[in-house]
């Protein structure tokens, strides 16, 4: 085989067959901040030598990247040696077989989409983006109405819990805390990156969509776009989400 392990994706997503080494590739995609050997190493209870040896692995897939920093305020002689931090990489994996292209095939119907620029196309999208969020959101309220007959409350918390749950299979990665959901990775990456307004307003449509088949009352989408994370946020009139 030719081909670097870092150029492999099959081997790249292999790699995270191994339990420890998942585990630590998704403590720190959970964190939006660089993370250290001896935190990754307490989340998940395993030495610091373990974990810098499956961090290090991780690296050389080209699933995470790093940076050093030193963690105190220390300067000078004595402050010893800048701390070896980790975070997720920006490298994309598909992997399909047979090969299939759909990310190539989605960013020629945006393209079209977007050069078409009529009121009707929009008009459209905006009802296929509505259904789509409908039958996610639908989903998510047959599994609240589930828990509801196996004895455990289907009130707005599950609700809300069942919809975020949808979402995170989705790949958003919904992040909880302070009365806002934040969604830290978008699923149309590569499209908005081409046609950043229709696909953003597709995926407000969308989640809107979902919402309310949920029926995850107290809860609006608004677009808040911010590098690195989607372009949606939700935010909630309560402030019980953890």
């Amino acid at each position: 085989m030719h081909a670097s392990e870092r150029e492999d994706p099959i081997a790249a997503i292999a790699s995270l067959a191994e339990p420890i080494r998942r585990g630590l590739y998704r403590y720190v995609a959970r964190q939006q901040r660089d993370v250290g050997r001896d935190e990754a190493a307490r989340a998940l209870g395993i030495s610091r030598a373990l974990a810098a040896f499956h961090l290090d692995k991780l690296v050389r897939q080209g699933l995470l990247e790093t940076s050093y920093r030193r963690l105190t305020r220390r300067r000078g002689p004595g402050a010893g040696r800048p701390a070896k931090l980790y975070h997720c990489s920006s490298r994309q994996l598909d992997v399909t077989l047979p090969p299939r292209r759909y990310e190539l095939a989605g960013r020629m119907l945006a393209r079209a989409l977007t050069a078409a620029a009529s009121p009707a196309t929009r008009r459209a999208l905006t009802r296929a983006a509505r259904a789509a969020g409908r039958s996610l959101g639908a989903e998510a309220r047959r599994r609240a109405d589930r828990a509801d007959r196996a004895g455990r409350a289907a009130g707005a918390d599950r609700l809300l819990a069942n919809t975020l749950a949808m979402l995170e299979e989705c790949g958003y990665a919904p992040a909880r805390g302070n009365g806002v959901v934040r969604l830290r990775n978008c699923p149309f990456d590569a499209l908005a990156n081409d046609c950043r307004p229709l696909v953003c307003g597709m995926n407000l449509t969308l989640l809107r969509g979902a919402l309310a088949a949920a029926g995850a009352r107290g809860v609006r989408a608004e677009l808040r776009p911010e590098p690195g994370s989607c372009c949606v946020i939700l935010k909630t009139t309560r402030h019980s989400t953890r």
